[in-house]
């Protein structure tokens, strides 16, 4: 078991999503950074879609009552085993009584904690991912206890691709939307070229981005949306929808994000600018 000694700002319970079921409004949720948690996984021999702790720029201090492996990756946080520095990408062996203090980010904004075989929480409509109405549970709070597989084996470094480093590029990769050519040319041309700011605000479920100079765009008929959807409202504001988003929306959808783009822009904090590449939808061959 895991228990929580202090629960840092944000730290909840994602595993890779809940699928199937956006038909009844139910959002697909899991990890923001859906690459780091996949490494944190993969370096500990775990199945890719095993359930992590995602921490968000303040780190919880949880104390083992047995018997793991741990991992963290992601974002760099400060973080001790009892009172030992433990480095992002290294697993390491924890044992009964042993306490991990996660302390700020250093640079991004999310870590996520893997253990052998999984953080193994209530699964939800085949998800482990905590959201509020789904899931007893939204964050962790002090004093609760998350159930762990004990694991006394040995630390193996599994071979997998080379640690992706979080990216101080401004650029995130979009596709054009299903209305980006209702816009006029001359709003199209000021959509791709200009920069936008993140709000303080922005959480799981939407990223706000203001822009320099006012853009516009009609409302449209309810429509599906999804993760990676930038929707621009009558306001001149941009909506990211992130991992926790509705399932539809009434905003026109300019663009949508590659998905290794909604990882990179959910390290980015508040009050970065950022600004969108084009990149063409990929052809697939007929044979």
């Amino acid at each position: 078991m895991i228990e929580v000694l202090k629960s840092g700002l944000y730290t909840s319970v994602q595993d890779l999503g809940r699928f199937g079921h956006r038909n009844e409004g139910v959002p697909i949720c899991g990890a923001m950074d859906q690459q780091a948690a996949i490494r944190a996984n993969q370096l500990l021999g775990n199945n890719k879609n095993e359930a992590v702790l995602e921490i968000t720029m303040m780190g919880p201090v949880l104390k083992f009552t047995t018997h793991s492996v741990i991992v963290l990756t992601g974002a760099r946080f400060g973080a001790k085993l009892n009172d030992a520095e433990i480095a992002i990408n290294s697993p390491i062996k924890v044992q009964p009584n042993d306490v991990l203090t996660i302390g700020s980010a250093s640079g991004g904004v999310r870590c996520y904690l893997a253990v052998k075989y999984g953080i193994l929480t209530e699964r939800v409509l085949g998800s482990r991912s905590w959201y509020g109405g789904i899931t007893s549970s939204t964050v962790v709070r002090q004093g609760i206890v998350l159930p762990i597989t004990p694991y006394e084996g040995r630390l193996a470094r599994k071979e997998i691709s080379e640690e992706r480093e979080l990216t101080t590029d401004k650029k995130i990769e979009i596709f054009k939307g299903p209305e980006f050519e209702h816009l006029a040319p001359a709003m199209q041309q000021m959509l791709l070229s200009s920069s936008f700011t993140i709000s303080p605000q922005s959480n799981r479920m939407c990223y706000l981005l203001d822009a320099e100079t006012a853009l516009t765009a009609p409302e449209i008929l309810t429509a599906p949306v999804q993760p990676g959807t930038v929707q621009l409202t009558p306001s001149g504001r941009l909506l990211v929808l992130m991992r926790d988003a509705q399932v539809t929306g009434g905003y026109a959808r300019v663009l949508q994000l590659k998905a290794s783009a909604i990882d990179a822009l959910s390290q980015k904090r508040g009050g970065v600018t950022v600004a969108f590449k084009a990149i063409d939808l990929p052809v697939r061959s007929v044979t």
